[in-house]
């Protein structure tokens, strides 16, 4: 990887940090505070939200053709609970094989939204099913990237959309030179930079 693309990459993670830095301090004019799993509003905000809640009957008379879909939509929590599974037994049996450390599902997928008192039951339960879905997604996608990283951190020949964070990183398709040694790289790197990274929030969270 040539000096230009390290400094964009190490360009892009501090930008990440600043953003999340941003967003952290915006919480706090929104007026919650988040204690262990829990997020607390102040009563004013509550109050507040309560005042625009929709109610059940009314929320129903909105969108009545969604509720034909439904049993479509929730019926694919069986493919990814059996996605859930596999993808978790995989990386607890290959990861301390392969020596990675491994992923932290909590870190992915994240219940907080039945904390909002201005969604009413249904839409509680809508947001549980997309953050379950979406967490999912990111958490399984995170597993192969890093069993990508450990076994072939080569990139395509085209364009790829929806590539994994560190995809950018990966050797340039058809670059052969010092592969072997390259490869062993990644994998001492990827440990490295978990562990790391891991240490990190350990300290945030102290």
């Amino acid at each position: 990887m040539n000096d230009r693309i390290h400094n964009l990459l190490a360009q892009l993670e501090s930008a990440e940090k600043e953003l999340e830095k941003a967003l952290q301090e915006h919480q706090v004019h929104l007026n919650f505070s988040i204690k262990g799993k829990r997020v607390e509003f102040e009563q004013s905000v509550k109050e507040a939200h309560k005042q625009v809640k929709i109610g059940l009957i009314k929320w129903l008379g909105n969108r009545p053709i969604n509720l034909l879909t439904a049993p479509i939509i929730y019926g694919m929590v069986f493919p990814m609970l059996l996605l859930d599974a596999c993808i978790s037994i995989y990386q607890a049996i290959c990861f301390p094989i392969y020596k990675i450390p491994k992923v932290k599902r909590d870190d992915y997928i994240i219940f907080d939204r039945h904390h909002l008192s201005y969604l009413n039951f249904i839409e509680k339960s809508h947001c549980m099913y997309c953050t379950y879905a979406n967490g999912l997604l990111a958490y399984a996608t995170e597993i192969i990237g890093r069993t990508e990283q450990y076994f072939c951190p080569i990139k395509h020949a085209r364009k790829m959309m929806g590539r994994h964070a560190r995809y950018a990183s990966f050797l340039e398709y058809g670059d052969a030179t010092d592969y072997q040694t390259k490869l062993e790289q990644f994998r001492t790197d990827l440990a490295k930079e978990l562990k790391a990274k891991d240490r990190e929030v350990c300290d945030g969270k102290g």
